[in-house]
């Protein structure tokens, strides 16, 4: 591998040569945009991260956190373990991550924003950049990171409530780090190029099903479809010498993920927690629940398929066709399997979010729909569907116009540059648009911050000076669930904030602290 100013070359698995006579050269350097441009437009939705890790210092505890606190207070990670797998849900991992930021009291959830956000995009950057390394093409520096920052500042901050996608811990642990911590586990098969790298990347895809499955059932399902489809399509997807490699390492993840499935089903808080919520496999797959949900997705695809910041999505495919180029001498052309892969993808999409709405639908009933977060298992496939549909787009337009002159060299350039001007357009202008929800999101969270402490310093000077009872008043912040609802009826977290203040009850409080 040989890294330049311009750009890397990396050997790609023996194939085919390029045929003469197939079509005109590719389009030289020149035929492609500038690579010096690249990090800045990746300026923008780094800037946008930046900006909203800022504001996590505003984050206050609210939701589950009230239940969670006082657990890992006065018994720490392993007494919050043990409360998952025997009460809760059975999720022994995610009780670990959520004690890994509780047990640092309000400064965890505050920090966790950043961190967060930071190991999304590492690992997105790193995934991108494997990827375009096994792809054999060569790329102006910058655009891993461009793709990556641009995929991940559309995630976070495109949903229709940011609060509970990025500064909400407990949402995050359950619905947003997933997907991209699945992500994480195609790091060693792409890498892999020894039999110690092949072995490598069987045992991390087998491992992290089971941590996996033991972390967010929907993500688990998204994984599972994911690596089937894989599998099914390993011809069209590897050459002949990685077809056996990628159907058993496909074959892994899914041991792994029913392994870590056996695991959750067969713990008694998942059990107590779908006879709470009459959530059984029978309520899950009756006729009711399956029309619903079917209903509720369509909603759901709905209001996806209007988003319209994601077109920012489907514009940096288009540059990541403009910026690469193979490493042969052959044209860029999209591959022969593109057609058939992109409607792969698109069925295990639809499956995808209808099996996560169906699993949901017990739980939150007619509500799923505006449960946000759960999307958030699914979205980020979506979006890797636009990022793929952009780049086709991108790869013919190059093909059409090095087809067509004159001459056709020019015409390239001209119609790449173009292309490539109104694209980064469109990035920038989906990352204003989303720094200014993140701004006026900022005031609203500072607001709720500033009447937290002092409410908070309120009821702890309260209980040391030894009183049992103390009003409590609701700071509701993105349709967060707080201790009492809109007619003053106690909720189950009210239990959990007496806990917290070290009392025995908490009452509706009429004074805006």
């Amino acid at each position: 591998m040989a890294d330049r100013a311009t750009g890397t070359t990396v050997p790609r698995e023996p194939g085919p040569a390029p045929q003469p006579g197939r079509g005109p050269a590719a389009p030289g350097p020149a035929g492609r945009p500038g690579g010096r441009w690249v990090a800045l437009l990746a300026l923008a939705p780094l800037t946008l991260l930046a900006a909203a890790s800022w504001s996590g210092r505003w984050v206050r505890p609210s939701g589950d956190e009230w239940c969670f606190l006082p657990v890992v207070r006065d018994g720490g990670i392993s007494t919050l373990v043990d409360t998952f797998y025997a009460k809760d849900n059975g999720r022994v991992v995610n009780a670990l991550l959520v004690g890994a930021y509780a047990t640092f009291d309000v400064p965890g959830h505050q920090w966790f924003p950043l961190v967060s956000g930071v190991l999304m995009l590492g690992i997105l950057w790193a995934v991108t950049a494997a990827a375009l390394r096994r792809a054999a093409v060569t790329a102006p520096a910058g655009t891993a990171p461009l793709v990556a920052a641009v995929v991940t500042a559309l995630f976070l901050f495109a949903s229709r409530n940011t609060y509970k996608t990025f500064f909400w811990p407990a949402a995050s642990v359950s619905h947003t780090l997933p997907p991209v911590l699945a992500c994480a586990a195609a790091l060693p098969l792409l890498r892999a190029r020894t039999r110690t790298g092949r072995r490598l990347a069987l045992g991390t895809v087998l491992v992290a099903g089971v941590l996996m499955a033991t972390l967010s059932e929907e993500t688990t399902a998204v994984a599972v479809l994911v690596l089937a489809a894989a599998w099914l399509l390993a011809g069209r997807i590897a050459g002949e010498r990685m077809r056996p490699f990628l159907r058993c390492w496909c074959a892994a993840g899914v041991v792994g993920c029913l392994i870590g499935g056996v695991l959750l089903y067969s713990s008694p808080g998942l059990r107590i927690r779908r006879e709470r919520h009459d959530a059984g496999t029978a309520e899950m797959v009756a006729p009711d629940s399956l029309l619903s949900s079917l209903e509720g997705f369509a909603h759901i695809l709905g209001m996806l398929l209007t988003n319209w910041p994601y077109l920012a999505a489907v514009a940096v495919g288009v540059l990541l066709a403009l910026l690469t180029r193979p490493t042969g001498d052959g044209p860029p052309r999209p591959p022969r399997t593109a057609g058939a892969l992109a409607a792969a993808g698109v069925v295990v999409f639809l499956l995808s979010g209808y099996l996560c709405t169906l699993m949901a639908y017990p739980v939150f009933g007619v509500h799923v729909t505006s449960s946000t977060r759960i999307w958030n298992d699914f979205v980020l496939l979506y979006l890797v569907l636009l990022v793929g549909a952009g780049t086709l787009l991108g790869r013919a337009v190059r093909r059409r116009a090095a087809r067509t002159g004159p001459p056709p060299a020019a015409a390239a350039v001209v119609c790449a540059r173009v292309c490539a001007v109104v694209c980064a357009a469109v990035c920038a202008v989906v990352c204003a648009a989303l720094l200014v929800s993140v701004a006026h999101l900022d005031t609203a969270m500072r607001a709720r911050a500033q009447a937290w402490e002092r409410q908070d310093r309120s009821l702890r000077a309260e209980a040391a000076a030894g009183a049992r009872t103390v009003p409590y008043t609701p700071l509701v912040i993105a349709r967060m669930t707080e201790p009492f609802d809109k007619r003053g009826t106690p909720r189950w977290s009210a239990a959990c904030v007496a806990d917290y203040y070290r009392v025995d009850h908490i009452t509706l409080g009429t004074r805006r602290p």
